[in-house]
């Protein structure tokens, strides 16, 4: 304990600045997250009622119910095709391409444009693209697919990260007892790498839920309960959006942030929860 007051006492004022500065920061980040979160609360709860969980919207109900279902569809969908691109392309980045390598520069230099681009460009694509040329038309299916294109340098950048961390050591050991390289990266490696893959999916899934700029132009803003992956629908972000908009329906908005507070919630733990339990499987 002396030596603790003691090092305290040795801090130069400039570090007694810095200190300040980065607790001060923190505590303005949680103050400002908490604000919010009790902001929404505060004016949604006292509105949820029954009938915003009925099966069919009214102009009466407001029903939330249709854009729930599609959300968690498009986030399923959505994650189904992004994540297995965004993975094995980390893997042939940072175990496969040779390092330094031209090919790895461009497709570095692309995700890195890709995650700057504003959401409505994306929207714009998606519907030039998935809905005129493709001719599926505002779906479902065109709002996951441009979705996953808009999380791809995300789950790229996340899983690069995370294999890049694992040690050189384990890549080594796995090869001296004959494994081949296939196996090392599927047995030992992206098992090491599991937290911070996880942690790009908690984060794509984030930015599924919220978005609203891309679906307005790929999905429609229909309000129904999803026929197929072809069915025009809404979101509850567009949900939000959209009975915020028209002004009528105020109390009805605040009610749904609430609901999709608590979506994002319980999809964040369940996931931790998931990556707790494939960590002490591999212990």
């Amino acid at each position: 304990m002396e030596k603790v007051v003691t090092l305290i006492r040795r801090k130069k004022p400039s570090d007694w600045i810095r200190f300040i500065l980065v607790w001060a920061a923190g505590l303005i980040t949680i103050a400002v997250l908490l604000y919010l979160v009790f902001f929404i609360v505060i004016r949604g709860v006292p509105h949820i009622k029954p009938s915003l969980f009925s099966i069919n919207f009214t102009p009466e109900n407001q029903s939330l119910f249709p854009a729930l279902v599609t959300t968690v569809i498009m986030i399923g969908l959505t994650l189904a095709i992004a994540v297995p691109f965004g993975t094995f392309t980390a893997i042939y980045l940072v175990e496969y391409a040779s390092r330094g390598s031209r090919l790895v520069r461009v497709i570095r230099m692309t995700t890195e444009t890709l995650a700057g681009i504003p959401s409505i460009v994306y929207g714009l694509f998606g519907y030039i693209f998935f809905c005129d040329w493709l001719g599926w038309g505002k779906s479902i299916l065109a709002g996951c697919f441009t979705l996953a294109i808009m999380i791809l340098p995300l789950i790229i950048r996340t899983t690069e990260e995370s294999l890049k961390s694992i040690p050189d050591a384990f890549r080594e050991g796995s090869f001296g007892l004959g494994a081949g390289r296939l196996r090392t990266v599927f047995r030992v490696i992206l098992p090491s790498a599991t937290p911070g893959i996880f942690a790009g999916v908690i984060l794509a899934v984030g930015r599924i839920v919220g978005e609203t700029a891309a679906l307005l132009f790929t999905i429609g803003s229909v309000i129904q309960m999803p026929r197929s992956l072809f069915s025009q629908a809404r979101t509850l972000a567009l949900h939000v959006y959209t009975l915020a908009n028209d002004g009528l329906y105020t109390s009805q908005a605040y009610a749904t942030a609430v609901i999709l507070l608590i979506v994002v919630i319980g999809i964040n733990t369940a996931s931790s929860g998931v990556e707790r339990r494939f960590l002490q499987r591999l212990k």
